[in-house]
């Protein structure tokens, strides 16, 4: 397995355990604070998810 096809499963299962700790979070009842932190770290998960599936793509391309 090279790096590329590595890099992206890595990425997504990032934004997914976020996600489900997210939601975790809000079915408990916890934190509004924890719960926008944890928000915000999701989407910038998914920025850099998107921008490694794009690298992969076009390194792939080449």
């Amino acid at each position: 397995m090279n790096v590329s096809s590595a890099i992206v499963p890595i990425a997504v299962g990032a934004v997914a355990v976020v996600l489900l700790l997210g939601l975790i979070n809000m079915l408990r009842g916890g934190s509004s604070n924890t719960s926008q932190k944890l928000m915000r770290l999701r989407v910038v998960l998914q920025f850099i998810a998107i921008l490694v599936i794009l690298g992969v793509l076009w390194w792939r391309a080449g």
